[in-house]
């Protein structure tokens, strides 16, 4: 019997999201652009699907924005921040995924845009008193932390980083590709300007993903050629994608509170199991 552990890495599509998507792709195949009713319903289906997500994350439909899944959202994020909102520094860290790491220091040469790297703890945590010392700095600027790192699993407390952005005038991204649909988010509560998500980090397809921005931040388009998410994200839209994405938050986020409650009781057990296996083992994260 194989024992696939890899769920961090990507997830097998739940056969509940196979069920949705595949009426959508063998009978709305229409342009969601086009004005014809075969368009038109390929159009409800993306509206309707843009409701679901923010009805799980509390916020307005007009705050999401569908995209290719996470990489892109985090440059949509971050090279926005800096060509469209006018910040000339990037607060982030070592331990971020590359697709911020390598997009902020893709900026440092391109843009002139100044990086400055917060310091971590022993225990993987964020050092609030380096990260106060940098905000203390001034400057138009965008933090951009992960709220759970993809190697070693540490969870950043979202909402008092959040809080020291906004004291201090910051924009702040966080890359929640490892817990959307794996914890609950209040985005009308939660100080971010920004987060991303990728669908097939909770059993969704690949491909598609999204940006949440607050509202009243207004970015432009990065991809050129079409006026699609309210010319935010140029480029038809993957209708079946963005459905089986909607479905597979509508099944994470129905018992979300039993599956966490599974996911630790197999953490305790593998634990337990390689204690016993395997003296002196050591965790992280």
């Amino acid at each position: 019997m194989n024992v696939y552990l890899d769920n961090a890495a990507t997830t097998a599509v739940a056969p509940e999201v196979v069920e949705a998507m595949v009426p959508v792709l063998q009978e709305c195949f229409g342009n969601p652009s086009s004005s014809h009713a075969v368009g038109r319903k390929s159009r409800v289906l993306i509206e309707q699907s843009r409701r679901r997500v923010a009805k799980h994350l509390n916020c307005h439909p007009s705050c999401i924005y569908f995209t290719s899944g996470g990489t892109e959202a985090d440059n949509l994020a971050l090279r926005g921040a800096v060509r469209d909102l006018g910040c000339t520094r990037i607060i982030t860290s070592e331990a971020e995924h590359s697709a911020v790491i390598k997009t902020a220091q893709s900026l440092e040469r391109s843009a002139g845009t100044t990086l400055d790297l917060v310091r971590h703890l022993p225990n993987g945590k964020v050092d609030l008193e380096h990260l106060a010392a940098l905000l203390a700095k001034g400057g138009k600027t965008i933090v951009s932390l992960m709220h759970a790192n993809n190697e070693v699993a540490v969870i950043q407390d979202l909402e008092r980083i959040g809080a020291m952005c906004r004291e201090a005038g910051a924009l702040f991204h966080s890359d929640t590709v490892q817990t959307m649909c794996h914890y609950a988010f209040d985005l009308e509560a939660l100080p971010v300007d920004f987060i991303t998500c990728s669908a097939h980090k909770f059993h969704g397809p690949k491909g598609v993903g999204f940006l949440y921005i607050r509202k009243g931040v207004k970015l432009k388009g990065q991809i050129e050629g079409g006026s699609q998410e309210r010319a935010v994200r140029g480029g038809t839209e993957s209708t079946h994608n963005i459905v089986g994405l909607a479905a597979a938050m509508d099944l994470a986020y129905t018992d979300l509170v039993a599956h966490q409650d599974h996911v630790r009781a197999l953490k305790a057990q593998m634990a337990t199991g390689l204690i016993e296996a395997i003296p002196g083992v050591r965790f992280n994260g």
